[in-house]
């Protein structure tokens, strides 16, 4: 596992990468909520009331690293995300810095 730590506006996230042999699990979590690849159940984590988003890549097949996160596009955020502003269609480091 990677971690690396994402300068934004008013605060420091904490990226993660895992490998998983042909693919990567990538995350980037603030103390509010977290942004990540296709493999995370972002309506599970509603449940528990932590904002979560779905970013699908801009460029290429899939997310392979914490810039395709922030540079994707928002493909599903639930409710506790949406509940702070988060749209589909805006960009990963958009939606980050509002959480």
């Amino acid at each position: 596992m990677q971690q690396v730590d994402i300068q934004l506006t008013r605060k420091v996230a904490e990226g993660f990468i895992i490998p998983l042999g042909p693919a990567n699990l990538v995350a980037i979590k603030t103390d509010v909520g977290m942004i990540g690849c296709g493999a995370f159940d972002v309506s599970a984590l509603d449940s528990f009331s932590y904002p979560a988003v779905k970013i699908r890549p801009s460029i290429g097949p899939s997310i392979v690293d914490t810039e395709d996160l922030l540079k994707g596009i928002v493909k599903e955020a639930n409710r506790s995300a949406m509940g702070r502003g988060i749209k589909n269609g805006m960009t990963g480091r958009a939606a980050l810095e509002l959480l």
